[in-house]
């Protein structure tokens, strides 16, 4: 398992609040969704770390991974025309 470091993170309660309740509907951690948000910005800026595997921490990263993009909404029939 990679390295872990702590640190204290300042962030808006409202911001806070609304990662919180992602992180609920994706079965996080409010940590854990904050790395995997990092993981996935750093991934979208081309700027992912090239040492090692990202890690997952939920079950579903790895299949809406290979799925495709994962900042984008799926498209329901009625969009796509």
């Amino acid at each position: 398992m990679a390295d872990r470091k702590s640190f204290l993170l300042r962030v808006d309660r409202e911001v806070l609040d609304a990662v919180q309740r992602w992180a609920n509907d994706d079965l996080r951690s409010l940590n854990g969704q904050i790395e995997f948000l990092l993981r996935r910005a750093l991934r979208d800026a081309a700027r992912a770390p090239k040492a090692g595997p990202a890690v997952s921490h939920h079950a579903n990263d790895e299949a809406s991974a290979s799925a495709g993009d994962l900042s984008s909404p799926p498209v329901s029939d009625s969009e796509s025309s």
